[in-house]
């Protein structure tokens, strides 16, 4: 089975030309082309992707901004002439980063260190238990349903997760450690919060209603959030 990647750059040359570089490579399929997040967005939305090659400077929202948004992303590869902002995609959990111009050789490096990254999760995947995860909070590890989240917000160095039941768990995780745990029904609408779209009542470009709450959506994640909540 061929791995699903999706292109998301606002340049047509870098496109092809990592077009270029998967045609020499086997097991891999470009199931779409984006030239700016909204429409990668869609894309992730309407087909099954395993891989993003990312841009980070497009118009209206950067590369960064739009992984941030995702609560559970595909694997990523940014491709960029900024070196710049390298650390702080790799604290996103990036698979690799590239500088343009990019070599074939320095490409193919990326894809064996996602190849290896794969076959390591495909393994921690026997692991996972079914609807639910366990979180550490209180001396203790407590069972959460997905389904009894409302949202989970960072508070400094700790979380808070909000249950429908009115209980809450306060635990030492970051919030980009915990996205990876969820499933698609979570998105980020701000730095500081995820939500499962279960439960929201309502929204608009600036709040999400969900348990009685009004959360904030930040600007540049409002586009993205409108989309998930519109698609």
């Amino acid at each position: 089975m061929s791995t699903k990647v999706l292109i998301i750059d606002d340049e047509p040359i870098s496109r092809r030309i990592t077009k270029n570089f998967l045609s020499q490579v086997e097991g891999y399929e470009v199931v779409g082309e984006a030239a700016d997040a909204q429409v990668g967005f869609t894309e992730i939305v309407q087909k099954e992707v395993d891989l993003i090659f990312l841009d980070i400077e497009m118009p209206e929202i950067s590369g960064l901004d739009f992984l941030r948004s995702l609560a559970k992303p595909p694997k990523v590869i940014i491709i960029s002439a900024h070196r710049e902002y390298a650390i702080e995609g790799f604290d996103l959990n990036v698979v690799d980063y590239l500088l343009k111009p990019v070599s074939l050789e320095r490409f193919k490096s990326a894809i064996e260190k996602f190849e290896a990254l794969n076959t390591a999760n495909t393994i921690d995947l026997k692991k996972v238990l079914g609807d639910y995860l366990f979180i550490r909070a209180d001396r203790k590890h407590h069972k959460i349903n997905f389904s009894e989240i409302l949202y989970i917000e960072s508070q400094a160095d700790y979380l808070m997760i909000y249950s429908n039941n009115n209980t809450k768990w306060k635990t030492k995780e970051t919030l980009s450690a915990i996205e990876t745990k969820l499933p698609s029904t979570f998105i980020r609408i701000h730095r500081s919060f995820i939500v499962n779209m279960e439960h929201v009542k309502a929204f608009n470009r600036e709040l999400v209603e969900i348990g009685g709450e009004e959360l904030p959506v930040s600007k540049s994640f409002r586009e993205v959030v409108i989309q998930f909540f519109e698609s």
